[in-house]
């Protein structure tokens, strides 16, 4: 598996351990920035990352920001990015199996980093459910983005 990460300053600590443990694992992660912890603007981010998903260079990306909406909004504009805010285990699991989420974003600010590992683990291996009802909610999804992203 193949997967972009990416954050702000604010994740900075977050977002280096998880590739750290991701890439232990097996996972190679492609780091979108940032490397410091120089003030900086997440839609930056967010968008080297996503595109990079959108484009189907990684199969799925993972961005931290402070409290994770940041990156979430900034996400979510790329079209075909389903990006999820993800806090627990148990959302992890559904955004993948019902939402088909394709981008995770994790809160730095509240989010401990055992936790965000576990998120990460679950949510790259869970795999979108294929259920009907699942799969014409995603569709509908991709029409409104058919209508709004020109």
């Amino acid at each position: 598996m193949k997967i972009t990460i990416a954050t702000d300053h604010a994740g900075l600590e977050i977002k280096d351990e998880l590739k750290k443990r991701l890439e232990k694992s097996g996972v190679e992660v492609i780091d979108c920035g940032t490397y410091d912890k120089t003030s900086c603007d997440y839609p930056d981010y967010a968008l080297k990352a996503c595109e990079a998903v959108a484009e189907g260079k990684v199969d799925k990306g993972i961005l931290v920001c402070m409290t994770g909406i940041g990156m979430s909004i900034a996400a979510n504009k790329v079209k075909g990015i389903r990006g999820a805010l993800v806090r627990d285990k148990e959302t992890a699991r559904l955004t993948r199996e019902h939402n088909d989420s394709n981008v995770l974003i994790i809160s730095g600010l509240f989010t401990p980093i055992d936790d965000a590992e576990e998120i990460c683990n679950i949510w790259l291996n869970t795999a979108f459910s294929e259920e009907e009802r699942h799969a014409r909610r995603i569709k509908k999804i991709a029409q409104i983005e058919d209508k709004y992203f020109k």
